[in-house]
């Protein structure tokens, strides 16, 4: 007698970013502030070295990074697949118009940055990394912008693009099951209420908070 097949449950995608993974690897240990400090001067470098060779570098670099931290491959790849199509055909761009070279670093040095955001994010639980923000964000106090509304906007902007995802999946899987799936009307219009629904209900909590008045 054949068992019944099990059911799989596949995780929602989450995009790129909030997807901590806890863990006791080196980078999981690492103070937030010196994973934001990292991931700027990887920004800075990507600007100022030129040429496939150093994009190549940067991205070994960052791939060695990935694997200290143990992030897993397939939801990493999954994760970040967007990027990978997009990287794909803005370097396909670039080399049909200024050379492969130019299209060669363009798409690497895309895939670098995000995949090293990834790294910071999975490797830093939120509260963490908020803690670190507000910190670096002082300076601003200054000029008359709290350090603490800064933090709270980084925050609500990554718990933004999950759950933006998250209404998407929901309101696709929605219209599939109306056998609707084909109809741009039947997903985006739904989408677009609840995503506006969502950030009207947000925007009540802080207000009912007291925050960022």
């Amino acid at each position: 007698m054949s068992r019944p097949a099990r059911p799989t449950q596949r995780s929602p995608w989450a995009g790129p970013l909030g997807l901590y993974r806890p863990g006791t690897t080196v980078l999981h240990r690492a103070r937030p502030g010196a994973k934001l400090g990292g991931l700027a001067t990887l920004g800075a470098l990507v600007v100022v070295l030129r040429g496939p060779g150093s994009a190549a570098a940067l991205l070994v670099a960052v791939l060695g990074a990935a694997a200290i931290g143990r992030l897993p491959l397939w939801s990493t790849v999954r994760s970040t697949l967007p990027v990978l199509l997009t990287a794909t055909l803005l370097g396909g761009y670039q080399w049909w118009a200024r050379g492969w070279q130019v299209g060669a670093e363009v798409a690497v040095d895309l895939v670098t940055l995000v995949l090293a955001a990834t790294v910071v994010t999975a490797t830093t639980p939120a509260d963490r990394m908020l803690d670190a923000l507000g910190t670096a964000a002082r300076p601003l106090r200054h000029v008359g912008l709290p350090p603490e509304t800064v933090a709270l906007a980084v925050g609500i902007m990554l718990r933004a693009i999950p759950a933006l995802l998250e209404t998407f999946t929901e309101t696709r899987d929605a219209a599939r099951a109306r056998g609707l799936d084909r109809s741009p009307r039947a997903l985006l219009v739904p989408a677009a209420v609840r995503t506006v629904a969502r950030a009207r209900a947000t925007g009540d909590a802080l207000a009912a908070r007291g925050l960022a008045d």
